[in-house]
């Protein structure tokens, strides 16, 4: 006697399985977070804050010169920190070839005013046109949300 078996499949499921979905999401928001902080150009300096800043496109191109003065004093063009006597030179080299001669100052909040004053004095020796001071907006709070306040209630300044 011969038994003869039926396979059957099971049935088919209607449920989405978002396994991999979820870990391709993972893996691209890991990319973003380590490429993100990569993408600042320039030395980080807490720049000066406006109210009505004026959006300067052109800083985020990527042939940009940008000159940095941080907290301490020192400039950087790029990257790379120069002297302020060097700075003229590596500047006027930097514009030769170009046609607009726009350099973009980023100057750090608790920088000294004289060491600022300093680099532009350079920039406009290196035969900078036209010089872009960056800033960043004052974040404006919301009406209706009320100070954050610290551990004895008071309003924390800021």
């Amino acid at each position: 006697m011969s038994l003869i078996m039926k396979h059957t499949s099971p049935p088919p499921v209607a449920d989405i399985n978002v396994t991999p979905m979820v870990d391709v999401m993972l893996v691209l928001l890991i990319i973003f977070m380590v490429i993100t902080p990569m993408l600042t150009k320039g030395v980080s300096v807490d720049m000066v804050r406006t109210k009505n800043p004026i959006a300067m496109q052109a800083a985020d191109k990527t042939d940009a010169v940008i000159v940095a003065v941080s907290r301490d004093g020192k400039s950087y063009l790029g990257n790379t920190q120069v002297p302020a006597d060097q700075l003229t030179q590596k500047v006027k080299d930097l514009l030769s070839n170009r046609v607009d001669k726009m350099v973009f100052l980023r100057a750090d909040a608790r920088a000294k005013y004289d060491k600022v004053v300093e680099v532009v004095d350079n920039l406009r020796s290196a035969g900078v046109d036209q010089l872009g001071l960056l800033t960043e907006q004052i974040q404006e709070r919301r009406p209706g949300v009320p100070p954050a306040t610290g551990a004895a209630g008071a309003p924390t300044g800021q």
